[in-house]
């Protein structure tokens, strides 16, 4: 029923709340998935650690929900949660190691905002070969965009973020 409600509202037969029931229980369900995730996962590796974020004023969190269960699954030690500015993120990045950051944007207007916040989280990092993998809307048709905030990748859903993410790993050792 969800899909439906959110279905009905993208072809314009829904209505506002029927995204806000159908958002609502995707969330439920995606809390009462969560712990049958949890138990396939055997350990925790080193140095796979990520920070994944809506950034900063974005109100769509759903979808980095779901790419942080995907993390989870594959093994990830996974920080997440919106936070209310890039200066919240920079003293987390400050004090807690990441192997990625992931920023998920949905209005191209924060594009800059997020060209500089990544800036900063190179700055001021304690792992000063973080990886950044960029996803959402506005980059999706827009590949070339990436480059522009100055992320390392993109990706359109959890697996392929997961797979992103990984493949920097090797990346980024090669860089230090």
């Amino acid at each position: 029923e969800p899909a439906r409600l959110l279905s009905e509202v993208a072809d314009g037969t829904g209505h506002f709340t029927d995204v806000t029931v159908g958002l609502c229980r995707l969330q439920q369900l995606l809390r009462e998935l969560s712990p049958a995730f949890e138990n396939g996962i055997e350990h925790r590796e080193h140095g796979r650690r990520a920070l994944l974020l809506p950034f900063p004023g974005e109100r769509h969190t759903f979808g980095v929900s779901m790419v942080e269960e995907f993390f989870r699954r594959a093994g990830w030690d996974v920080w997440g949660g919106p936070l209310k500015s890039v200066d919240d993120i920079l003293t987390i990045v400050r004090t807690e190691w990441f192997a990625v950051i992931g920023l998920s944007v949905s209005c191209e207007s924060s594009l800059d905002a997020v060209a500089a916040a990544i800036r900063a989280v190179r700055r001021e990092s304690c792992n000063r070969s973080i990886g950044v993998i960029v996803g959402g809307r506005v980059f999706f048709d827009h590949a070339e965009r990436v480059a522009e905030v100055g992320a390392d990748a993109t990706a359109v859903d959890g697996r392929q973020a997961v797979a992103q993410a990984e493949s920097l790993l090797g990346v980024l050792a090669r860089r230090c």
